[in-house]
């Protein structure tokens, strides 16, 4: 595994980042001249097979050029991951369509979103699928080359069967999918996350990955089976890099904050600089505390999932649990310094080119994600800790 440098590229380009955050917020989508920037740097290679010219980069490196991408704009880093994560599940996929996504025209530095978000059919048909339906919440679909739909096998004959109903994976090309005018969003506004439809589109059947055995960690991937690095779980990994973004937009905010106290003073008061108030001073290590509470957190979960790659060790449903709460709890600790830092901010900041007002929109946004949300990942490890079922199979 290497990390390629690619933590300082990002670095360098958060200029470019910042510059265009308001612009990808009312645009609804991120410019494409940041998109094309961030693949330069080599970032959508991170979970890339080293035998397509990936890098394989190790984990803490991906959670630190994430979170130096959200230090400028949270939707750009939600889009960049998003696409760098999902290659990581495409990894997954059998050998043969992944020579499809890595060896085409972009390379390894190809665009592939998903979303677990079920709302399509898979039905087969001549040795692979037909799929139709709509994959909801597609971020970064604007600039993707494949999109990965969760469906539902169902039987071509259309008879109800017994039980729940097998779900899968499908690669199909964004080229033949149609992305719906739906996404209007206050909160990772530029992210693109509009609903992309699928009409009766034939996918082959090696373009098709299990969902539930791909989730209890098995890879029809020969080329990648044995690979530690592939060894690590996609919901833990996605853990992980979303408490990246929290990370980034808490650093954000308290970078805002210092900048803002210097330049302004109390009003109604005999503050002419708001640093020289004692209410800032405990506003600021408050803040300070809570997002190095939540760097802690973060760098203990990173360490448990390479660890446990590296050495071929299993999780127990307890640290399964306890890394999704350690996501979740992160996260709001951040939201917590955001909230606190954006309320000290005076009036002047509700201007919509007043980044700390964005980032609080981002945050929240952040934390209403399903996979994410603080109060639902504590209730799944407190119900593991009071031994009953989780209530999800989402570990």
């Amino acid at each position: 595994m290497v990390d390629a440098g690619i933590v300082e590229r990002v670095r360098e380009l958060r200029p470019l980042i910042r510059e265009n955050a308001l612009r990808a917020e009312r645009a609804r989508r991120v410019p494409d001249e940041v998109v094309a920037a961030l693949s330069g740097t080599g970032v959508l290679r991170m979970n890339v097979p080293a035998r397509y010219g990936g890098y394989q980069s190790p984990l803490r490196a991906q959670v630190d050029a994430f979170a130096e991408i959200a230090l400028e704009c949270a939707s750009t880093a939600w889009v960049t991951l998003g696409h760098a994560g999902v290659s990581y599940i495409a990894a997954l996929f059998p050998d043969e369509a992944q020579d499809d996504f890595f060896t085409g025209p972009a390379g390894p530095d190809v665009r592939i979103g998903g979303t677990l978000v079920p709302g399509a059919t898979a039905v087969p048909y001549d040795g692979g699928y037909r799929v139709d339906g709509a994959s909801g919440f597609a971020t970064g679909c604007h600039h993707a080359d494949w999109h990965l739909l969760t469906a539902a096998v169902v039987p071509p004959d259309g008879q109800p069967q017994e039980g729940p109903p097998e779900m899968v994976w499908v690669a199909v090309p964004m080229s033949e999918l149609e992305i719906l005018d739906d996404w209007d969003a206050t909160g990772l506004a530029g992210t693109g996350s509009n609903t992309v439809m699928a009409r009766n589109i034939p996918v082959p059947a090696h373009r098709v990955l299990p969902v539930g055995p791909m989730l209890a960690g098995q890879t029809p991937s020969k080329a990648n089976a044995d690979d530690p690095f592939y060894r690590m779980p996609v919901l833990l990994l996605f853990c992980a890099w979303a408490a990246s973004a929290a990370l980034g937009m808490g650093r954000a905010a308290m970078t805002e904050f210092g900048e803002r106290i210097h330049r302004r003073g109390i009003t109604y008061t005999f503050y002419e600089r708001q640093n020289e108030a004692t209410v800032t001073h405990l506003q600021a290590a408050e803040a300070q505390m809570r997002i190095s509470a939540a760097e802690l957190v973060v760098v203990r979960m990173v360490d448990e999932i390479e660890a446990k790659a590296r050495d071929g060790r299993s999780y127990t449903p307890l640290e399964r649990a306890r890394i999704r709460a350690e996501s979740g709890y992160a996260t709001r600790l951040c939201k917590e310094a955001v909230d606190l830092l954006a309320s000290a901010a005076g009036a002047s900041s509700l201007q919509r080119d007043v980044p700390v007002q964005r980032i609080v929109r981002d945050i929240q946004a952040l934390c209403l994600h399903s996979f994410v949300n603080p109060a639902t990942n504590l209730e799944i490890y407190g119900r593991v800790l009071s031994g009953v079922d989780p209530g999800t199979p989402f570990l």
